[in-house]
């Protein structure tokens, strides 16, 4: 930004005054001097200066020693000012404004440091004092009354507007200071929000893909384990389906840390494309390698969903039905998909005894929850009154869908699982 001259002057000015107060009132305050001095010479063609120098002089100095504490007491150095100029007018000394150059440094500076009630209670009554001094005077009398008090009173105006000038110049410079500091701390929360959410949805889809893969794959172990002697070509066979479990857990994980890594060089690796609901004949083989039987039911007709709705859909899933293979003691699930309007409504129940289910500490439950409302959807999961474990999910089909979705009824008691 480009700054005048003057305004450069100007603000090195308010710097040093800043630094070395004291020394430029000092300094104000013996220029102020001699020019109320000067002024208190001056007489009209052909007029006697009054007899009261010394008095005149003692005055005008009170006045300038007052403005040393305008910084502190503004209020005060305005009335002992305007006393002092009020005075020295009556005396009968010729009006100028070198002779009223204390009492329009006072106002100014008690417009400046002061709130408006106090310039205006103040400010007024010294401006007034001032004016009727200068019409009950002897040293103008060949003027009329107008002409003799109008004067004044504009110049006191002046100091005045000036100093309420400089208070607001100063309210702006702060109230811009304070956007830009609140802007920048804005900055920095909305960058350690960025940061923590980006945690969570990196902790999440690593839930995700490792629990899942994990889990099957124990289940399979344990199931293969358990056959091995009476069911030697179904254990093989379960041997062979691990095997593809956990080269499909180091691939998603590969890819999963790969997308983490890209840092937006064409000559990278092209992106897998999102796993969604067309991998769930998938999903479903793998469980039931893993001994657990799951049924899918489909209820109107399928529409398109957007990619972000289709993983977390896939993903719901997948952590539902991975908890069914860690937790329930029953060997069937069910997945029911029903498209209802703008909304996707998935439930995932199973009919085995849920004690363990609801009492994991694990993070599935919340991080499916997560998934649901960051795309503006809604998940409960809970025991079934007549036994089992559920979990209901209501996602809109595209996500700007979701404040107009439709109702989707009571949601059961949560219960969250691992």
């Amino acid at each position: 930004m480009i700054t005048s001259p003057e305004r450069r002057y100007a603000d090195r000015l308010e710097e040093f005054s800043d630094r070395r107060p004291f020394a430029v009132d000092l300094v104000l305050a013996a220029a102020l001097m001699g020019c109320a001095t000067l002024g208190g010479m001056l007489t009209l063609p052909g007029a006697d200066p009054p007899d009261q120098d010394s008095t005149a002089s003692v005055l005008m100095g009170v006045a300038c020693l007052a403005l040393l504490k305008h910084r502190s007491h503004p209020r005060a150095a305005v009335v002992v000012s305007g006393l002092c100029t009020a005075t020295v007018i009556v005396l009968g000394y010729l009006l100028t404004p070198l002779l009223l150059a204390p009492v329009m440094a006072a106002l100014y500076w008690l417009a400046a440091l002061t709130d408006h009630v106090a310039t205006r209670a103040y400010g007024i009554t010294t401006v007034m004092a001032v004016v009727i001094a200068s019409g009950i005077s002897d040293s103008m009398d060949h003027l009329s009354l107008l002409l003799r008090t109008i004067g004044p009173f504009f110049w006191l105006l002046l100091p005045l507007a000036a100093g309420r000038m400089t208070r607001l110049r100063h309210a702006y410079l702060k109230a811009v200071q304070a956007r830009a500091e609140h802007a920048e701390r804005t900055r920095e929360e909305e960058a350690r929000l960025r940061v923590t959410e980006e945690r969570m949805r990196i902790a999440r889809e690593l839930h995700d893909v490792v629990a899942h893969h994990l889990a099957l794959a124990n289940a399979q172990a344990g199931t293969a384990a358990h056959l091995a002697l009476t069911s030697p070509e179904q254990t093989q066979k379960i041997l062979t389906d691990l095997n593809g479990t956990t080269s499909a857990a180091l691939r998603e994980l590969k890819a999963t840390l790969g997308l983490m890594r890209r840092n937006g060089d064409p000559d990278s690796a092209p992106l897998e494309p999102s796993p969604g609901l067309a991998r769930l004949p998938e999903l479903v083989s793998s469980c039931a390698s893993a001994g657990v039987t799951v049924t899918v039911s489909t209820q109107g007709e399928p529409q398109p969903l957007s990619p972000g709705v289709d993983l977390t859909a896939f993903r719901i899933v997948q952590e539902a039905l991975t908890n069914v293979t860690k937790h329930a003691t029953t060997e069937a699930a069910s997945v029911r998909l029903v498209y209802s309007g703008s909304r996707l409504l998935i439930t995932v129940s199973n009919d085995g005894p849920a004690a363990r289910a609801g009492s994991s500490g694990g993070f599935g439950v919340m991080g499916m929850r997560e998934r649901a409302q960051s795309i503006g959807g809604e998940l409960s999961a809970g025991p079934r009154p007549e036994g089992g474990f559920e979990v209901m999910t209501a996602l809109p089909l595209r996500p700007h869908d979701a404040a107009g979705g439709e109702p989707w009824g009571p949601r059961p008691s949560v219960r969250e699982c691992g």
